[in-house]
């Protein structure tokens, strides 16, 4: 097993030795999807990071229990715990139970996921299923004096807790400063400090998600259900908790707080976070009409693309930045990362055909440990990507006759790119990918059937319109929806 592995840790703003707290286990969580809307390209590129890492981890030994929720209560739609939880308010305007709503979107999820070839977490608890583990930890923050009951809500004292502890420890920011930057909300004045935060919330006459609990019928808030499903699956503190950078400042604050008011330890070792994924240089907004779900990069029917692409191509792309490193989308980079996914998975399939000779003029050992310090350097992915190249070139030029290579060599050749760029970084051949179409066609068929029942006419015609752009024609019969190449 490798041992020189490190890692960034958010906390200390340095690399360390990435040395498990119960070796050879590793637990690892990553805040899942909110399941009301479709997953955005930037989840999916936080998915991607942490499925390298789960893989890596793996891959040298590892006992990894990797858990990744769904969070399907508790979200709220504005600022200071109030307004309406969002899969209850898209229940109501589709008439739906809200659990429709959040089976309708985790089936996409892992369709999605699926499809760019993420491998499913260890364990994927849900909010709703750990009410009762929720309950508990409120009353344990309680008993310790860091939260209080006011009219059937629970709060979180964040003045109170930073007298004993660095509420700022993961952002790097000071409370004074935190307090002076935060603006009063409504309903500020059921708590008693402005950066206060609900534990439980008491849910109003109209209000769907609701379960009792020792202080009135209410629900959890949002940030309390990853510290109570991580306490129960992987203890009281464990090696590694990810998710994207957005979710320092609050989520993974409070979640580091009501860990250490709970039972005094930071929840994670080691916090890893993923940076945003830009278009054209500019940050991925709906309302800046930039942003784009997956099934349209796939199917190219979006306005801000040239084309579509096929999945792995996509993961590809993801991986040659590194995680913590904003990722710039235009066509122009997809299209010569498409180049290069092409240039690499051909090479990959000229390996069975490779004679090897009785001397040798490469050193694929020197090959295999540079791959190695890569990942062993904070999952430097584009760094090893660039090692696969070099591989590639050497097959090429074996191929061409140009350059001899041993049985010996040879073989540590074939296991290089099997494990790194299969195993590791996930990646399946052209002709993977092509098998895969029929799951992608019908994920998006899958999207439109749901458009059309939603009475989304503008999405359902998209879909078939941009389909038929590419060269797959839909048809619409009472027996449902097929689809064939044109």
């Amino acid at each position: 097993m490798k041992q020189n592995l490190f890692v960034y840790n958010t906390l200390t703003r340095t690399k360390e030795g990435f040395v498990p707290l119960n070796a050879p286990y590793v637990g690892m969580y990553v805040c899942g999807p909110t399941v009301y809307s479709d997953a955005h390209m930037g989840n999916a590129r936080t998915y991607i990071s942490f499925d390298l890492i789960f893989r890596y981890l793996t891959h040298l030994g590892y006992k990894v229990r990797y858990v990744r929720n769904i969070t399907d209560a508790g979200h709220l739609e504005g600022d200071a715990d109030e307004g309406e939880d969002k899969i209850s308010k898209k229940a109501k305007l589709s008439k739906l139970e809200p659990m429709e709503i959040v089976q309708t979107y985790t089936v996409g999820f892992h369709e999605v996921m699926k499809i760019l070839n993420v491998l499913p977490p260890s364990i994927e608890p849900t909010a709703t299923g750990h009410i009762i583990e929720q309950i508990e930890l409120v009353k344990e923050i309680l008993a310790k004096g860091y939260a209080y009951e006011v009219d059937g809500s629970v709060y979180f004292d964040v003045e109170k807790y930073n007298q004993a502890h660095d509420y700022g420890i993961l952002s790097g920011r000071h409370l004074e400063d935190l307090l002076t930057n935060t603006r009063t909300l409504g309903g500020q004045d059921e708590k008693r400090g402005k950066l206060d935060f609900a534990l439980w919330i008491k849910a109003k006459p109209e209000h769907l998600m609701k379960w009792p609990s020792p202080w009135g019928v209410g629900f959890p808030g949002w940030h309390l259900e990853c510290s109570a499903m991580s306490n129960k699956y992987l203890g009281e503190q464990f090696d590694i908790h990810g998710g994207g950078l957005d979710l320092i400042p609050t989520h993974h604050t409070n979640e580091v707080a009501q860990n250490m008011a709970s039972c005094g330890k930071n929840p994670a070792k080691y916090w890893i976070h993923t940076n945003m994924l830009t278009v054209n240089g500019q940050k991925m907004s709906k309302s800046l009409g930039n942003s784009f779900l997956p099934h349209e990069l796939f199917s190219g029917n979006n306005a801000i693309l040239n084309k579509g692409y096929s999945p792995m191509m996509v993961r590809f792309f993801m991986m040659q930045a590194h995680y913590r490193s904003t990722l710039d989308f235009s066509n122009d980079a997809m299209e010569a990362s498409e180049k290069g996914f092409k240039r690499l998975m051909n090479a990959f399939t000229l390996l069975d055909g490779l004679t090897p000779s009785a001397t040798t003029e490469v050193d694929i050992q020197a090959l295999q440990s540079r791959c190695y310090e890569a990942l062993n350097d904070d999952f430097n992915s584009p760094v090893l990507i660039a090692e696969l190249f070099e591989a590639s070139r050497i097959i090429n030029s074996v191929h061409d006759n140009k350059l001899k290579i041993d049985e010996a060599n040879l073989t540590l050749l074939k296991k290089v790119m099997q494990d790194f760029a299969i195993d590791i970084l996930g990646l399946k051949s052209e002709q993977a990918a092509t098998d895969e179409l029929p799951k992608v066609m019908d994920f998006l068929v899958q999207l439109r059937s749901e458009a059309k029942v939603n009475r989304d006419y503008a999405t359902s015609d998209k879909i078939r319109d941009g389909l038929q752009k590419i060269g797959f024609q839909l048809k619409d019969s009472k027996e449902g929806t097929t689809w064939n190449k044109i």
